[in-house]
């Protein structure tokens, strides 16, 4: 076997959020080193909740993301009402969904569209794909557009919503605000359903993982915030038994945690919502999901692009649904009583499950907080992909080889600032 040693270096990945790096190195046929490094500065989120009234962790922890605030909103609110024994009517929760729709649209068109079609294409950035094709991409804008007008709708405006709150919402919407953005949902359908079948003739490269994956799983709807939490190896928990399950841990190449199933790396997201709630969509998706190549039971990560584009349709369905004779008239929130207790909330970002778990003492504060975004779940499951193409990156020149390896991590559209909000120090004091 020859000894020859080869290392691919990225020092700054392109096209994700936040920052981080990569790091492959073989000797000879052997990869010796692989490091999906994430540097970016922890933001210790947990350690600023504690001692805050449990009714502001929604609007605190909104600012954890930019892209996906929604997400962080309902699992805070889902968490909270669980320790304060708190339970929706069905408008409420109807509206929670709707408003979770608008996160899903806006934040997948932004990944499919400006961050992955490049990788596709072989262009450098969104603007290469308008160049290539311009109506394409002013389509897939006016899809986003209509998810921001969603999310203003029923949030309040469009990053980090304001009328969330624990119990349900300040305000209800109103029937003509209702109408304005069923309008554009609407117009926007058919754009998302073109954007996807022209993503659907893209040249894929061929990767089959079998991976575990987890996802919310409810008893007969696709999941935004219900149901018990799924495996594809067979366990099925409620999310109160999370900490029996997964275990999260410091590792010296990243500032955000490590999270494991029974010590095992697995995926969470869409590809691992779509394979355990395919049975939930709608016949018209199943048959467009048959056409795309999504097969039951296969992950294939290069093709997940296709499957966000999926849920932006299902989304644009479900928040159609829910919004079309919408009960204006009731009223926007119940009531809640501060209570000691623990609760816990999971609810399924665009990028996967996001769980929150909060104890909260008598008067109402946080006395401790724990929360695990999708990316510090998926980063040992990303670096198993780059394991697996490793052969072929070897084989590849310099710039195929980094191109590769970053479409990679790109499949699965890691929001790396959500993932360092946390780290333990240490302080050791030496004796004098």
């Amino acid at each position: 076997m020859s000894e020859e040693e080869r290392t691919i270096h990225v020092g700054y990945l392109s096209r994700v959020e936040g920052e981080g790096a990569l790091h492959l190195a073989w000797k000879g046929e052997e990869l010796v080193d692989l490091r999906l490094r994430i540097f970016e500065p922890p933001r210790f989120f947990e350690g600023l909740l504690r001692g805050r009234m449990a009714t502001e962790a929604a609007d605190i922890t909104a600012r954890i993301c930019g892209i996906c605030p929604v997400a962080y909103q309902t699992s805070a609110c889902v968490a909270v009402e669980d320790a304060f024994g708190v339970t929706l009517p069905p408008h409420l929760l109807a509206m929670r969904r709707a408003l979770y729709c608008g996160e899903w649209i806006e934040s997948h068109v932004l990944h499919m569209l400006m961050l992955h079609t490049p990788d596709f294409l072989g262009v450098p950035d969104a603007m290469g794909v308008a160049r290539l094709n311009r109506d394409m991409v002013q389509a897939g804008l006016r899809v986003k557009k209509a998810g921001n007008a969603l999310v203003a709708a029923l949030g309040g405006r469009e990053i980090h919503p304001i009328n969330v709150k624990v119990g349900g919402f300040w305000r209800l919407p109103r029937r003509d605000e209702l109408d304005r953005v069923r309008e554009q949902l609407v117009a926007a359908r058919p754009e998302a359903l073109a954007m996807v079948r022209w993503m659907g003739t893209f040249d894929f490269p061929e990767l089959d993982r079998d991976v575990p994956l987890v996802a919310l799983r409810p008893a007969d709807t696709y999941p935004f915030f219900e149901g018990d939490l799924g495996t594809t190896t067979g366990l099925t928990i409620d999310v109160h038994q999370w900490s029996d399950h997964f275990a999260e841990e410091h590792v010296e190449r990243s500032t955000a945690l490590h999270c494991r199933l029974h010590g095992q790396p697995y995926l969470t997201g869409p590809l691992a919502r779509f394979a355990l709630n395919r049975d939930r969509l709608p016949d018209d998706l199943r048959a467009l999901a048959d056409e795309l190549g999504l097969e039951a039971g296969v992950v294939r990560p290069f093709r997940s692009i296709l499957v966000r584009g999926v849920e932006v349709l299902y989304a644009i369905d479900e928040a159609l649904r829910l919004l079309d004779g919408f009960p204006v008239h009731l009223e926007p929130s119940v009531p809640v009583t501060p209570r000691a207790g623990v609760g816990w909330g999971a609810s399924e970002a665009p990028r996967g499950t996001l769980v929150h778990r909060y104890e909260i003492d008598g008067d109402g504060r946080i006395v401790s907080a724990v929360i695990t975004p999708p990316t510090s779940q998926n980063q040992l499951a990303i670096e198993a992909d780059l394991r697996e193409l490793a052969p072929e990156l070897r084989s590849l020149d310099e710039d195929a080889a980094r191109h590769r390896a970053e479409m990679a991590i790109r499949n699965h559209d890691p929001c790396i600032s959500c993932s360092t909000h946390f780290l333990t120090l240490e302080r050791v004091i030496e004796p004098a």
